[in-house]
Parts: structure tokens; C-alpha cells; sequence
């Protein structure tokens, strides 16, 4: 508010009411305060607020002519929207529940309607925060005479305020025979008619969650409370802040109790009752006591407004689906059994938000039991916004020990009991750790859908399995190491062992720590699989090894064409423990490495370990795992340095011999053969092409034709030192280190000008160099000589 407040007429009637005692910066920022204290309540407006401030000022000097006698008051018929300092007499017709509001400076307060009658008339008065206490001492019925209040323009006419100063005297009522008489005449449920207001007593036999909606952009809640009597039962409406009734009245099934002035009416061929300014009474009437009836599961037929109760034996996951105004619905089933049977039971919408776990016994209150001819039981039970469920509930000790009975059945397996099946499709649940995990790959289905697909293998204290995640499933976000529970998950007969797929009805929960203390740690799972070697005790064909290594070189990723057509990567790093080297392959996704760099610890678990040329190597793909060691692991390592002084052993020429890998050799380099610097290759086969005498470009290869091959760099020389000299040849990255140019500035100033331009003066400096180089050395057959393949520069210098 600022002083643009005064520009209302209205308020600036009642400042001149009290400019004798306030200043306008006075007056305003009492009405500031009042503005921020009420502003929760969206029934108190700028001109109720003056009059609040007005009010204690008021005295005899200002008495206005409504308080001379001839001017009173004193009948309802007689009121004035603005009147003020009113005292009125007249009978309570009705009081509402007390409700609560918060301002949006957080003060709580408390608000409740009157119905007041005299013999001219009725009217609504309310009490606020400060006038609550006066409730205690009368009641509907009782004649009794309040003070200093205000009466305003309402939503039906002239509605009466009472003051912080306000005071209530009770009355002889037989003194006011001409009052209207308070009656409490109470309706039977099967009397009640629509379009009434009635009042009548009976006790809650449910009460169903508190429902949130969305209205022409406004948010609320509501909840329906069913109630019965003698002579049936009916749905009582609370609509947004009345929903807290429940709480504050501490109401529960199974309550007796009254309601006065409840709204009738009749939707859909059913009557149901509102509560729209009525009022909720807990106490102890005459009703009949609640009998709630249980149906039995394996009585299930098609009926409506059912009560079950049971164990949870299956959850789903929730599906998402869309509704026909385009929004988004949900729906979620779950599987309920007891000692005669068991049914599926369709969830929907914010019900599927409720923490159901497996083994939890649950009390539907109101579903509808439909034929499904899909389902074993040949029903299924379907819920509706006003089902109720109790996690939990209390129980006869019979059925809860016949429940417990099923629950005991239901345990997940152990991976060993899982490979004893000997048919496809059994349905299990399974705990276990994830030990491998391989990469998501796409399929093509005969319908020419695309499926996702993803492998990992789960290990328990009693074995390992093949799991298969399907589609969406194998979009979760798992990690190596982690502990999951399978459920509803299907066996399949694999070559070997029995293998578990996670499809659409199937669950996959990842678990705390703390709810797997029987299960072993990976470290455990490791040593229990995995076969943990040193590189110089691989063998060829080794299966089930975890190695553990440092990371000496990693090379450029190679993209490459498989026969098939499709698209391929590989990448190779060179790995060391104390006992030596090996090469290891990456490839495809594996290739990614982004945690990783040289000079790190690297885990792999089950790699492939195959023979080439006379050494061996490791190949790293879909089933092995690349794991970062734990701190203790890598500890136990070599540091960075002590394996390159242990690896890359210093080598004379003359020393080198046939397929040394890792060696260090020092010398400059001769005879460099710059004239084929940038190698052209075929951006569809990537073998080698030439300009043709057309000066276009086609591959013998593939007979592909294009217009701009890719390049390679390449550098061939002689490399020297003062025992002899051998061929090497520079590739890629190693040229442009070599050079200090990048491939980009290469290729530009070789397409411009047709010519090594001044490349070729960094050529011929590149022999005034001494080079540290890490290489590994090969055998030449064409020229029957041994040659070095050089994989790093560890210096140059002139």
C-alpha cells in the first residue's frame, strides 16, 4: 500500500474520522500492517482493515446518528452496509465448524459463521481469531446480545462483523417469544431428497484419501466421507479448506456423528450431500455400530462397493498412458491374495503414488469387481477416486497368521535355486549384485519396431546369471556394484544356465546398502567369480580374470567399417603391473574412457585374452567391465613412475630385438620422406586412393567415387644412434607433436598451395633433434628387417 490509498473515498472517509489522533504516515502504516497480517484471508479487503483502525478511536464526540435512539440499530431489518459499533439481540440459528487460515506472514488464526435470527429478519455473523472463545458459552438455540459490530456488503447481503472488543451476553430466551424457534429435525438417509438442506446423524464407515485437482487453472482438494445409518449410507463432500475438519475433529471410521445443514443434491442419478457452510458434530449418538464386511477373494463376482483384504504378492511398474483431452493418466496394478485365492487390482492415477511394498497387507475400501478375461481368476478388482487403503491394518490373529503364511512363500530366490528350473517362463523374484554390465543395443522387431536390449550379470553368495533388461528397462540408470531386487522378472533356458529377462511387468528396485546386509560386497562377488592374475600369468583363452594395472599409453580412437556395413571403433592402451605390459583393444563403446588417463589404475573384469602375431592381448568389449580400482587396490600397484622405469627399459639399436614392445630408444632422425606427408584414404572403405588422371577421386576398393578423400599423416625416416640405425614411421598425432602443427593446418596449406610450402623447413629441422621415444619394435618381412612403431615422445631436444 502507499499513499495513492487515500484516492478511495471510502477510506478517506474513515481516516477523517480519526485525523485528529493519526497523521496520513501514521494511518498508513497501520493499514501496512493489517494489509500483511490479513493477507491470507482473502475475505478481509482494504476498506475492513481501515475500519479496524479506525474502531478504538470512536467515541462519544464521533457517536454517528445510528446510535441515536431514534436512529438504532437494533433490528436486522434495519442494518446498513458501513454501520458500525452495532449491538444487536437475536437467536443462534446455526454455527459453523472453526476454520483455520494462515496469513502470508505466517501468523495462524481461526474464523466461524453465525446464523443469527430475530423477528425482522436473519443474517450471517462472523467471529474471528479474537471472538473464538466467545463459542463456549452458547449454543444453537440460545438468544444472546453482541456488541460492536460491523455491518458489510456480503455474498448475500449484509453480513455482520464482530470486533476484537466485541462482546456476547446469553439471554433468557423466553424473554424473545417472537424469535423464530430453533429446530434440529434430523432426516433419515433414505429421506433425503435433492436440492435440501437437512440434518441428519449417523457413523463413518470410510474415509478416503484427500484428493487434489485442478480447476480453470486452480488448484484445491477434496475427500468424501461415506456415512451410514439405520437405514443406508450417503457420500458427505469436503471441499478444500474444510478437508481439515478430518484432523481437526480427530474424525475416524467407525465415528458417530451429527450434521447440521448439509447441501443435498443429485448427480448422476445418486444423491450425495456437501458441506457448504454446514456443521460436523463428534460425539456419541444414537446410530447403529459399524459392521464392516470383508469379502472373500475367492467369492469374487462381478459387484460393487467391495471391502477386500490380503497380501500383496505382485507389484507393477506404473504405466503412462494418454487420456483423450491430451493430458497425462496412470495406471498400476498390483496382485492381492488371502487364504481362498488371489485377484489383480487396477490402480489409477494418484493412487499409483502410493508406497505399496510386496508382502504388505492391505485393506481396499469401495473398489468394483469386474470380469477379465485375461486375468487367472477371471476377475479383477478396479479402483476409484473415492477407494480408501490401509497399509497394515489391524487384523483377526487367524487370518494375519494365515497371511503371514503366503508371505513366508514369497521370499525372492537365491541364483542357485533359480538354475534348478527346467522350463521357460516361471515367474521369480531374485536379489543379487550387478557384476558386469554390458552396453544398451538396439534390435529390430518383425513388426519393424525398434527394441532396446541390455545385458548384466547378477551375482548372489550362490552363483552368477545372465539378466537381460527389455526396453525401457534398459534405460535405468545401474551402476557396477550395485544391489537390486528383481521382481516378477521371467526364466529362460539359455546354453548353459538359466537366464532371467526384465520386462514390462517386471521391477527393478535398487537398494541401500542397509537393506542388503546378507548380501556379499562386489569386492566379495569379485573374489568369489573372478580369477584376480598378473599379466605375465595370462594364458590365451582365459576366462572369468580380473587384472589390475596402471594405464602406460592410450591411443586415438580408430573408427573403422566391419564387412557387414556397419560402423566400428577401436582404441588401444597400454597397461603395466610389475610383472610386465600388454596391449589391450577397446572397442565400440568401450572406447569412451573418460574417467581414465595415463598414468590411473584400471580394473577389468572378464576380459577376453587372445593370441596375436607371438604376444598376447587383451580384447575389451561388451562382457567385460571397466571398473576404477578402490583406493586398497590401487595401493598395491606400482606407482606411475616406478613402472616406467621398470617398462621402458633404455635400448641401444643394436639391442633391439624382434617384437620388444615398450622399449625407449634415444636418437635423431635421417632421411625423412616427406613426399607422401598427407596419405589420402577413402571416407567409405578407408583404404588408401590417388587422383586419377581426371582428377577425380575413386576407390579401387570399394569403386566408390568422391570428391575429397580423408587424410592421414604419415611421416617415414630413419631413426639413429651410434650403434646403427632402423626404419620408423610417425602416424596422426605424433606428426603434429613431431611438426607442431595441428592436421588441420596441414592439410589447408598442402590443398593451397599443392606443395609442403613451409612445412618443409619444420621437416628438415626435425634432424637437428634428439628424440626419447617409447616404441615397440616389429619385423619387417618386405625388407627383412626389424622396424619401430613409435607410440610416444618423451622428448626433443637440440
Amino acid at each position: 500500500m502507499d499513499e495513492e490509498i487515500f484516492q478511495d473515498e471510502a477510506i478517506k472517509e474513515q481516516y477523517e474520522k480519526v485525523k485528529n489522533h493519526l497523521s496520513q504516515d501514521e494511518f498508513l502504516e497501520k493499514m501496512n500492517e493489517l494489509n500483511e497480517e490479513y493477507k491470507g484471508a482473502s475475505f478481509v479487503n482494504a476498506i475492513d482493515i481501515a475500519k479496524m483502525i479506525v474502531s478504538p478511536y470512536l467515541d462519544e464526540e464521533n457517536e454517528s446518528l445510528s446510535e441515536k435512539t431514534q436512529h438504532a440499530l437494533d433490528k436486522i431489518n434495519k442494518l446498513e452496509v458501513g454501520a458500525q459499533n452495532i449491538t444487536l439481540t437475536g437467536k443462534v440459528m446455526g454455527i459453523s465448524n472453526i476454520k483455520k487460515f494462515t496469513s502470508r506472514k505466517g501468523k495462524e488464526g481461526k474464523l466461524c459463521n453465525m446464523d443469527f435470527a430475530d423477528d425482522t429478519g436473519s443474517i450471517r455473523v462472523t467471529l474471528w481469531t479474537d471472538n473464538i472463545k466467545h463459542l463456549k458459552n452458547f449454543t444453537e438455540g440460545d438468544v444472546i446480545e453482541v456488541t460492536n459490530m460491523e455491518a458489510r456488503d456480503g455474498y448475500n447481503g449484509i453480513e455482520l462483523q464482530m470486533q476484537p472488543r466485541s462482546q456476547v451476553k446469553v439471554l433468557n430466551a423466553d424473554d424473545y417469544p417472537s424469535f423464530p424457534e430453533y429446530e434440529e429435525p434430523i432426516t433419515l438417509i433414505k429421506d433425503i431428497v435433492p436440492d435440501e438442506t437437512i440434518n441428519f446423524m449417523g457413523r463413518i464407515i470410510r474415509l478416503p484419501e484427500i484428493r487434489k485437482y485442478e480447476s480453470n487453472g486452480k488448484k484445491g482438494k477434496v475427500t468424501s466421507i461415506d456415512i451410514q445409518d439405520e437405514s443406508g449410507k450417503i457420500s458427505y463432500t469436503l471441499w478444500n479448506k474444510d478437508v481439515s475438519l478430518i484432523e481437526d475433529l480427530g474424525l475416524e471410521v467407525g465415528d458417530s456423528i451429527k450434521i447440521l445443514r448439509a447441501q443435498a443434491r443429485e448427480r448422476n442419478g445418486e444423491i450425495s450431500l456437501s458441506h457448504w457452510g454446514g456443521k460436523i458434530v463428534k460425539g456419541d449418538f444414537d446410530v447403529p455400530e459399524f459392521e464392516e464386511t470383508i469379502l472373500k477373494i475367492g467369492e469374487a463376482q462381478e459387484i460393487n462397493d467391495v471391502n477386500v483384504l490380503g497380501i500383496i504378492t505382485k507389484i507393477q511398474d506404473t504405466i503412462t498412458f494418454q487420456r483423450k483431452d491430451g493430458t497425462e493418466g496412470y495406471v498400476k496394478s498390483i496382485e492381492i491374495a488371502d487364504d481362498t485365492g488371489s485377484i489383480r487390482v487396477t490402480l489409477w492415477n494418484n493412487d499409483t503414488k502410493i508406497e505399496f511394498t510386496k508382502g504388505d497387507i492391505v485393506k481396499i475400501v469401495g473398489g468394483n469387481i469386474e470380469f477379465d478375461e485375461y486375468a487367472t481368476s477371471g476377475y479383477r478388482l478396479n479402483t476409484n477416486w473415492n477407494t480408501s487403503f490401509t497399509i497394515n491394518p489391524k487384523c483377526n490373529e487367524e487370518l494375519l497368521e494365515t497371511l503371514n503364511e503366503i508371505k513366508s512363500r514369497m521370499k525372492p530366490l537365491t541364483i542357485a535355486e533359480i538354475q534348478e528350473f527346467e522350463e521357460d517362463g516361471e515367474e521369480v523374484d531374485v536379489i543379487g549384485r550387478l557384476i558386469s554390465l554390458f552396453d544398451t543395443r538396439e534390435f529390430q522387431r518383425d513388426d519393424t519396431s525398434v527394441g532396446l536390449v541390455r545385458s548384466a550379470e547378477l551375482a548372489d553368495s550362490t552363483g552368477s546369471t545372465r539378466i537381460s533388461f527389455w526396453d525401457d528397462k534398459a534405460k535405468i540408470n545401474l551402476k557396477i556394484g550395485e544391489a537390486i531386487r528383481l521382481e516378477n522378472v521371467r526364466t529362460r533356458l539359455g546354453m548353459q544356465d538359466v537366464e532371467l529377462n526384465i520386462g514390462k511387468t517386471s521391477r527393478v528396485i535398487q537398494l541401500k546398502e542397509d537393506e542388503v546386509e546378507n548380501l556379499p560386497s562386489f569386492s566379495e562377488l569379485e573374489e568369489q567369480l573372478y580369477d584376480t592374475k598378473k599379466i605375465d600369468e595370462l594364458e590365451e583363452d582365459d576366462t572369468k580374470v580380473r587384472l589390475i594395472a596402471r594405464i602406460l599409453d592410450i591411443q586415438d580412437i580408430v573408427e573403422f567399417q566391419r564387412t557387414d556395413g556397419t560402423p566400428g571403433k577401436v582404441r588401444s592402451i597400454d597397461i603395466a603391473d610389475e610383472t610386465g605390459s600388454i596391449k589391450a583393444s577397446l572397442w565400440d563403446d568401450k572406447t569412451k574412457l573418460e574417467e581414465f588417463n595415463i598414468g590411473d589404475a584400471i580394473k577389468f573384469d572378464d576380459p577376453k585374452v587372445t593370441w596375436r602375431g607371438d604376444r598376447l592381448e587383451l580384447s575389451i568389449g561388451g562382457s567385460c567391465d571397466i571398473i576404477e580400482p578402490t583406493n586398497e587396490e590401487t595401493e598395491l600397484l606400482p606407482t606411475f613412475e616406478e613402472l616406467k622405469e621398470t617398462i621402458y627399459q633404455l635400448k641401444a639399436i643394436d639391442e633391439l630385438e624382434e617384437d620388444d614392445i615398450n622399449v625407449r630408444v634415444s636418437g635423431s632422425l635421417t632421411d625423412i620422406y616427406s613426399e607422401k606427408l598427407l596419405l589420402m584414404k577413402c571416407p567409405h572403405c578407408k583404404n588408401n586412393v590417388e587422383l586419377n588422371e581426371d582428377d577425380e577421386y575413386t576407390c579401387e576398393y570399394c569403386g566408390e567415387e568422391f570428391d575429397k578423400p580423408n587424410y592421414t599423416l604419415m611421416l617415414p625416416s630413419k631413426f639413429e644412434d651410434d650403434t646403427g640405425d632402423v626404419s620408423i614411421t610417425f602416424f596422426g598425432k605424433l606428426v603434429e607433436e613431431l611438426l607442431e602443427m595441428s592436421e588441420k593446418e596441414i592439410i589447408s596449406i598442402v590443398e593451397d598451395s599443392d606443395d609442403l610450402g613451409p612445412i618443409e623447413a619444420k621437416i628438415e629441422d626435425l634432424t637437428t633433434l634428439t628424440l626419447d621415444l617409447i616404441v615397440d619394435v616389429s619385423y619387417d618381412e618386405y625388407n627383412e628387417s626389424i622396424r619401430l612403431n613409435p607410440k610416444r615422445i618423451l622428448s626433443k631436444e637440440i
